[in-house]
């Protein structure tokens, strides 16, 4: 059974900083495009950023500049690092690992940024 383990979200006030973990097999990691996603109340969920086994990048529009996203191989772990963050960044974060047909979630973790 595939296992994403997400780790770091919280409360933070806007202008402030938050790194999102996620971690899974290696035999996943070595082969699958690893990403965050999120869903704000109401919203559909959307793609905020998206890293491939050969560490190509891509980012939703309104993250570009203020998140990165990366990888530690010897890890099997994805980070997410939001900095200046806003409060139309709140929702809650789920990891995800795509390869092909496979699509894997974790279980989500919640980002709250107060004004």
């Amino acid at each position: 059974q595939v296992q994403l383990v997400e780790a770091g979200g919280g409360l933070v006030q806007a202008g402030g900083s938050l790194r999102l973990s996620c971690a899974t097999s290696r035999s996943i990691f070595s082969l699958y495009t690893m990403g965050w996603y999120r869903q704000a109340p109401g919203k559909q969920r959307e793609l905020v950023a998206q890293i491939t086994i050969r560490e190509r990048t891509t980012y939703e529009d309104s993250v570009k500049g203020r998140f990165t996203i990366s990888r530690d191989n010897a890890k099997s772990t994805v980070y997410l690092q939001m900095n200046s963050l806003k409060p139309e960044d709140t929702a809650v974060y789920y990891c995800n690992a795509e390869w092909r047909d496979a699509n894997y979630w974790g279980q989500g973790t919640q980002v709250t940024v107060s004004s």
